[in-house]
């Protein structure tokens, strides 16, 4: 980038050195696993003073989305909602109240017709026409429908917003759904989570900024760059698990030791997400529980957080090979070796309450040709 032109960009975001505004954009790029090459284009998408604005929405929810916005540190808060992504509207945020917010909404809305980008955080009630989330004295499926239809692109922030969340548990009283089930015509970005990272939130809007289109999305319409691994693919633990070291119970010696939560009931084996390698809360592990001892609860995965229980264990979705290569004999009266274990571990996923059987038989007397057969 020029740097006449990074003066202008200076004085714009209130002193920020060249270098650290660089890196963040680097940053940025690495987190959307895109080449260095389009670090300048993030640059002048981001500084740039025709940004689309972002109005952003409430319905059913507990504003810990917004709360997660507000924690965020890098950027911070002013500088994310002034300087980075143009936020001109946000209830929660707002210092207008009443007639006063309904029309900067409607102002926001006309004066950006087919530009800005909607976000909207809650679920959306359905039952008796949608009279059970009000906003205004208008119902908010009525609002999401409106105002969505004038939007350039829509993003559902948090799981309530995604699939409806929590507020659609069973039995789900007042219907509540996901915002892509009412704009069934218009491609709805989900960005799950309970709260979800803003740094998602961040990046899909300035790749759509630089870009002008969204980021590559999964079939579940959640951006790939965020939600293409599960989180069991790359938690700090998975050694343990592919070595078969597990916490049966909290504060057992394998909990204190660090070891895999898997049989503590930890969700991140049917979860995607990247929870463990994009951290936000900026208070030490954040909103990642696995780093203090809790298993995932798998709040970013629809039908796995609030619906199957905390403490069972999940199936393993993509097993893998042990860490470790399992030696090709095992010595006799030895038990179980690590390797073997390792290796059991590795493969049986699902099944390790039978993988566990299995090895447990090779520590028994019997003929070498048995142990083949088994």
């Amino acid at each position: 980038m020029k740097e006449q032109n990074f003066r202008q960009i200076q004085e714009k975001l209130n002193g920020v050195t060249r270098r650290d505004f660089m890196k963040f954009c680097s940053a940025v790029a690495a987190g959307m696993a895109l080449p260095e090459a389009v670090v300048p284009k993030i640059a002048h998408a981001i500084s740039s003073p025709q940004r689309p604005p972002v109005i952003w929405l409430h319905g059913s929810e507990c504003t810990g989305c917004s709360m997660s916005l507000l924690r965020s540190e890098h950027p911070s808060i002013e500088k994310l909602i002034f300087d980075l992504i143009s936020l001109d509207f946000h209830e929660t945020l707002s210092a207008g109240a009443g007639h006063q917010a309904e029309g900067a909404l409607h102002q926001a809305v006309e004066e950006n017709y087919g530009k800005f980008i909607l976000v909207v955080e809650g679920a959306i009630p359905l039952k008796d026409g949608g009279i059970y989330c009000q906003v205004g004295g208008k119902n908010f499926v009525d609002s999401v429908k409106e105002i969505g239809a004038q939007a350039g692109a829509v993003i559902a922030v948090g799981s309530c917003a995604s699939w409806g969340g929590v507020a659609a548990m069973e039995p789900n009283p007042t219907e509540c759904v996901g915002v892509q089930s009412v704009l069934t015509d218009k491609t709805v970005v989900s960005i799950p989570g309970c709260p979800p990272n803003p740094y998602n939130l961040l990046s899909t809007v300035i790749h759509y900024l630089t870009f002008n289109k969204l980021p590559a999305l999964d079939k579940k319409n959640r951006p790939k760059f965020a939600y293409g691994r599960l989180i069991h693919e790359h938690c700090e633990r998975r050694p343990h698990f592919d070595n078969g070291r597990f916490a049966r119970q909290f504060g057992d010696e394998g909990h204190r030791q660090g070891y895999c939560l898997y049989y503590l009931g930890c969700k991140g084996p049917v979860t995607y997400a990247n929870c463990s390698t994009s951290q936000f809360g900026d208070a030490g592990s954040g909103c990642w529980p696995v780093a203090i001892g809790h298993p995932c609860f798998g709040c970013a995965e629809q039908g796995v957080g609030f619906h199957m229980p905390q403490f069972s264990t999940s199936p393993v979705l993509h097993a893998t090979p042990a860490a470790e290569h399992a030696p090709i004999t095992v010595e006799r009266g030895q038990g179980v070796s690590a390797g073997s274990a390792a290796l059991m571990a590795g493969l049986g996923g699902a099944a390790i309450g039978a993988g566990a059987v299995f090895t447990a038989k090779l520590g028994t007397k019997g003929s070498a040709d048995e142990d083949e057969k088994a």
